[in-house]
């Protein structure tokens, strides 16, 4: 059969390091191929849908798009930067056909830099490097061309990919020129480089349908939905298709809806065909890494294979006294619902079953990947408890394997000793250190992914907020030894009530607090940090006993010291193996497995 290209389409992903500005490229992308009407409000980031996304100025899902230039439609997808969500960059890489590499001018290639493009170039895609943000004062544009050479020839690119075209952009000011001399006040230069350098889909159009299923969505009126590249042959509305499962297994469908990606909208649309990214309804049951292809002649296409959890921790029924006041799904039922059908569109994620019911044990690919979880089941109205971190270990030839992670640091000189004083005991060895770029440091470190569990609100307050952390799994290696835990206890309350000024006054001296007054405890929840390395009950509740003497300065006002305010990560962070983590709609609490005082005291002797 012979191969048709289709010259009217380009697959690109934008790849980056987490906050190189790629969100905010596709925003001046959007905006100069008249995506928007004249007169339309643009809202910043817009590739950002959730929440989360806009609060913490991430990407947690891969998102589709297309843009129209010279009568060729350019699909966008714009990917994760987090190592955390590494299991979604790899899979949408399957969907294009060349990479839009962003590097940041001042940064240079950073962890996630190289991780993504370690895929990009594992499956031969053809990078187009970008160096964004070209306006900074501090900019090193040149510079930073000469560190992504180095990068390819690291990752062993091949003599193709090494010829890479360079586009210099400043996504916020909406321009990108060939070179830093260059006049340029639009991103025609970026858009002539996407069409001259991307391959345009390529591939048997007459031949029997094959496509791959790379993301799953949902809609209230037309159910799940497949989105995919179609790699062979045409697809058609109400045409009847073969579901090919990862195990070999096939079932008979009929395709209900057809869509095509124009600007952030989906069109409804009657066929489509090789090369057209499109999204699929009818199939009530398909996964990602399935197969959609023609019913008379079905052949299953390779997955990419997804990188392993590294974290697990247990999800659990709320059981503490107040279970059930602030939730809308409390039951086992509702958790385990709700985690199994996270992992369909999760990909990276993993939900097993426990001999207790309601525990339910969840991996993931870092404490990022599992707080964003925990976070998004809040907001939905789920209360559960979750326990603290612990990393994955397996084993191979009798040897006991652990995963290492390549920790990148950047740090003012200052701060370096602090630094690498923690990180010591923490199994951390040092790989590589790089001179000062404006007064920051670059240290790279070897860590096991064990020390890094609670490091992070450590090295903000070490560093002053002043550094810079990023990680990347490096390999699974021999088993580093032991890593000491929280040196200090935790002040537990000891009795149910609601936290007064006069019982936060005498227990502030033991330590530092994490709630403030007019609190509702109970007995059992850890009400602050103890300066001490046991846990201490403290009285929390208790009143002032009012008596007839008065004696001066009795009645001064009480000072309490301002408390920690203690985030979801930092809470994960802090807990020990006896501790857990209430997680509520409306509040998140620190509290003991066990919550009675006696009971602790017995199980610390046995």
């Amino acid at each position: 059969m012979s191969l048709y290209t289709r010259e009217d389409i380009r697959n690109i992903a934008i790849i980056a390091h987490v906050d190189h500005g790629k969100t905010t490229l596709v925003d001046a992308l959007f905006k100069q191929s008249h995506v928007y009407r004249e007169n339309e409000k643009i809202q910043e980031r817009v590739m950002d849908s959730n929440d989360l996304e806009k609060e913490r100025g991430i990407t947690i899902l891969s998102k589709n798009t297309a843009v129209m230039h010279n009568g060729v439609k350019i699909n966008i997808v714009d990917t994760p930067g987090h190592a955390d969500f590494g299991g979604e960059v790899e899979r949408v890489l399957k969907m294009v056909d060349s990479v839009l590499l962003l590097v940041d001018s001042y940064e240079g290639p950073m962890p996630q830099t190289k991780f993504v493009l370690k895929k990009a170039l594992e499956l031969h895609l053809k990078p187009i490097v970008v160096i964004n943000k070209i306006d900074k004062p501090d900019q090193r544009a040149e510079e930073v061309v000469d560190e992504v050479i180095d990068l390819f020839i690291e990752l062993g690119a091949d003599d193709d990919q090494l010829e890479f075209p360079v586009i210099y952009a400043s996504a916020r000011a909406g321009i990108a020129k060939g070179s830093m001399d260059d006049e340029s006040e639009t991103m025609e230069p970026l858009f002539n480089a996407i069409l001259e350098h991307v391959e345009p889909p390529k591939g048997e159009l007459d031949a029997p349908l094959q496509m791959l299923v790379t993301t799953i969505d949902s809609n209230e009126y037309v159910g799940r939905i497949s989105v995919g590249k179609i790699e062979r042959g045409s697809i058609k509305k109400n045409q009847n298709v073969a579901l090919i499962r990862r195990d070999g297994s096939i079932s008979n469908n009929k395709i209900s809806a057809l869509f095509v990606y124009d600007g952030l909208k989906r069109v409804e649309t009657d066929q489509a065909s090789l090369g057209d990214i499109v999204a699929i309804a009818g199939l009530s049951d398909t996964n990602i890494g399935e197969t959609i292809a023609d019913s008379a002649n079905p052949e299953a296409l390779p997955f990419v294979e997804i990188d392993e959890p590294t974290i697990t921790m247990n999800f659990m029924v709320n059981n503490s006294p107040f279970a059930g006041k602030e939730g809308d799904f409390v039951t086992s039922r509702h958790l385990r619902d709700r985690l199994l059908k996270e992992t369909e569109t999760n990909v990276s994620l993993r939900v097993e079953e426990t001999d207790q019911a309601e525990v339910f044990k969840v991996s993931g690919r870092g404490e990022l990947h599992l707080s964003i979880l925990i976070e998004t089941m809040r907001r939905e109205g789920y209360e559960f408890q979750v326990s603290k971190p612990s990393v994955i270990v397996k084993e191979e030839d009798g040897v006991k394997l652990e995963p290492i992670e390549r920790l990148t640091i950047d740090v003012p000189e200052e701060f370096m000793g602090a630094v690498i004083e923690k990180l010591g005991p923490r199994k951390g060895e040092m790989v590589n250190m790089t001179s000062a770029i404006n007064g920051y440091t670059r240290i790279e470190f070897d860590i096991p992914s064990r020390g890094l569990l609670g490091y992070r609100s450590e090295f903000i307050t070490d560093t002053k907020g002043n550094g810079i952390m990023n990680s990347v799994l490096k390999d699974f290696e021999p088993y580093r030894g032991d890593i000491p835990e929280r040196s200090r206890g935790s002040l537990v309350a000891f009795e149910n009530g609601t936290a007064i000024t006069y019982g936060l006054f005498n227990a502030q001296e033991r330590g530092r607090l994490f709630i403030g007054a007019g609190v509702d405890v109970y007995g059992g929840m850890i009400v602050g940090e103890c300066s001490r390395a046991q846990d201490i009950d403290v009285n929390v509740c208790k009143k002032k006993h009012l008596s007839n003497t008065r004696s001066s300065g009795a009645d001064d006002a009480l000072k309490l010291v301002p408390i920690t305010e203690m985030t979801l990560e930092q809470c994960i962070e802090f807990v020990q193996s006896d501790e857990l983590v209430e997680i509520t709609p409306k509040n998140i609490r620190l509290r003991k497995r066990l919550l009675n005082a006696e009971e602790r005291k017995r199980a610390n002797r046995s």
